[in-house]
């Protein structure tokens, strides 16, 4: 029986700003990405989500929406966007692209007639307003650092859980429901294959607006703030949307939350085709973390996803080793393989089929987050997992930009020599190493259960088989052996030519090689032994 297409998808996260530059301006934009379709197409990816690129003031990279039916000139026009989605669907690749229902920007229309309007009137009640004196109506705090709340010159506060720039919208309204409803619409209209919902567990504020519990419970189920009831019943109007559309249109949700069950509420049949499973992101390099997350999700989320880095977070090569960036890249392409054997859906960030690590040392006054400057720079942001791609060349811009310009973050002196074109032509590289990885689960798509089985696996190890694929992960600092096999199929890591030792790929010492990743053919017998920081694919009889 066919399934559909989102089920068992390899996404890739497009960060517009970051991505490719066509027009010289240092920013990425629609026909840069449209320019590098057939790069995509080639990593072997399903479909491609793109960051929000409608008009905005950009006080948080396009997050704080001023218009939700168009294009950033920034960006482009929309005639781009028409021709990007064209030609994606020419390539086989489905497009996804971002929607932010909690906020908008303070200059969307809405907010500015708010501000024009007098307390109490029609034109606030799209917004969460409340009377106050000297102190803010309550307790909350903004993700992005400081108060939750702006007062006005006419007394009046207003909400924003991100920044002040992003004012929350009043869900219990029903034009906002409508309004939302409409910019669905639009967007199908127009070809887009599915959404991204931002801060897919807020929306609706508690009502009375209480005070909030500690910080450990922030995004515990009896939050005021979070994941509040109501939020269900906006998806199920969704869904009957998105399922009025042909060619399964979807839609995956941003969903921080403390528990697998809670997850679970968001994709039930008439809710989120998919949620975002952040727990896998959140473990650390522990096999027993590991399996734990495994079994929480398959155990009780429908329709499973894994990420293991995207726009918000440090990256996955530079949190599994800092301290040793060898390490780290290879931890980063052994979990992507242990990631791509489990069922359910893989989300890929741009940059991590390169090796990209966190750019850490970004000058202070180059950082655009408004968390470092909302939190007077003790917070570092989310700039060093957006600095914009390398392509070629073996400078700055390094292909991201025509003409030299200089991109809107600067990159790395170093990256030389892990630009695309670079790792295009050795066979080595971890652009290769995905390449591979992704045509091997391609390959095996349709031919493999839902069901994971687990193995006796070695102490720091975690095996597992899903019907004839067995996915052997060693993260313990000695050699292990690896179970019964006949064919070893595909290692996240180059094979040791004598007796395993802690081996690093190629290239990886100095924290920017390229590192990674070969198809071994075909090696029978079960006296193998695996590195450490190592995973492989094993066909069993």
């Amino acid at each position: 029986m066919d399934i559909p297409w989102w089920r068992d998808a390899v996404v890739y996260e497009i960060y517009v700003r970051s991505f490719a530059d066509a027009s010289g301006d240092g920013v990425g934009d629609l026909p840069g990405i449209r320019s590098r379709l057939p790069y995509l197409a080639g990593l072997g990816v399903d479909a491609i989500w793109l960051t929000p690129f409608y008009p905005s003031p950009m006080a948080d990279g396009g997050y704080d929406v001023a218009d939700y039916r168009g294009v950033d000139p920034l960006f482009g026009t929309l005639a781009d966007f028409d021709a990007l989605v064209a030609d994606a669907h020419e390539h086989g690749l489905r497009v996804i692209v971002d929607i932010v229902p909690n906020h908008s920007s303070a200059r969307h229309p809405w907010f500015q007639a708010a501000l024009a309007g007098a307390p109490g009137g029609p034109e606030r009640e799209r917004y969460v307003f409340r009377d106050g004196g000297d102190l803010p109506p309550n307790n909350w705090q903004s993700t992005f650092s400081g108060p939750a709340w702006t007062r006005l010159p006419d007394g009046q506060w207003y909400l924003h859980l991100f920044a002040p720039e992003q004012p929350d919208f009043n869900w219990f309204s029903p034009e906002v429901h409508a309004e939302f409803l409409d910019v669905l619409r639009f967007w199908l209209d127009r070809g887009v294959d599915g959404f991204r919902i931002d801060v897919a567990m807020g929306l609706y504020k508690q009502e009375g607006l209480p005070d909030t519990p500690p910080l450990d419970q922030a995004f515990k189920a009896e939050s005021p703030i979070w994941g509040r009831p109501e939020v269900h019943e906006v998806y199920r109007e969704w869904r009957k949307v998105l399922d009025s559309y042909p060619d399964e249109r979807m839609a995956v949700g941003e969903v921080w939350t403390d528990s697998a069950e809670d997850l679970a509420r968001y994709v039930r049949p008439d809710e989120l085709h998919q949620s975002f499973n952040f727990a896998w992101l959140e473990a650390p390099w522990s096999p027993t973390a590991f399996r734990k997350v495994i079994d929480d999700t398959l155990g009780t989320v429908p329709s499973p996803t894994w990420v293991l880095s995207n726009h918000d977070v440090v990256r996955h090569r530079t949190r599994y080793g800092e301290a040793d960036p060898g390490t780290g890249l290879a931890r980063a392409n052994a979990a992507l393989l242990t990631m791509l054997a489990l069922p359910g859906s893989a989300y890929l960030y741009q940059g991590e089929e390169l090796g990209l690590p966190e750019v850490k040392d970004l000058p202070p006054e180059a950082r655009q987050d408004p968390i470092f400057a909302r939190s007077q720079g003790t917070l570092p942001g989310r700039d060093g997992c957006r600095v914009p791609l390398p392509w070629s060349g073996d400078a700055p811009p390094y292909g991201f930009s025509p003409d030299g310009a200089r991109p809107w973050l600067p990159q790395p002196a170093d990256w030389a020599g892990i630009t695309a074109d670079r790792q295009d032509r050795d066979p080595a590289s971890t652009l290769a190493f995905y390449r591979r990885a992704l045509a091997a689960r391609r390959a095996l798509r349709g031919t493999l259960p839902d069901q994971i089985t687990w193995l006796d696996s070695p102490e720091g190890a975690l095996f597992f088989t899903r019907g004839p694929l067995t996915c052997a992960l060693n993260c313990g600092p000695t050699p292990i052996p690896l179970p019964p096999h006949t064919d070893l199929l595909l290692s996240s890591t180059p094979p040791p030519t004598s007796a395993p030792t802690h081996a690093h790929a190629p290239g990886t010492g100095t924290g920017t090689g390229t590192g990674t990743g070969t198809s071994l053919g075909t090696t029978s017998g079960t006296g193998d032994t695996l590195p450490p920081d190592t995973a492989v694919w094993l066909r069993t009889p």
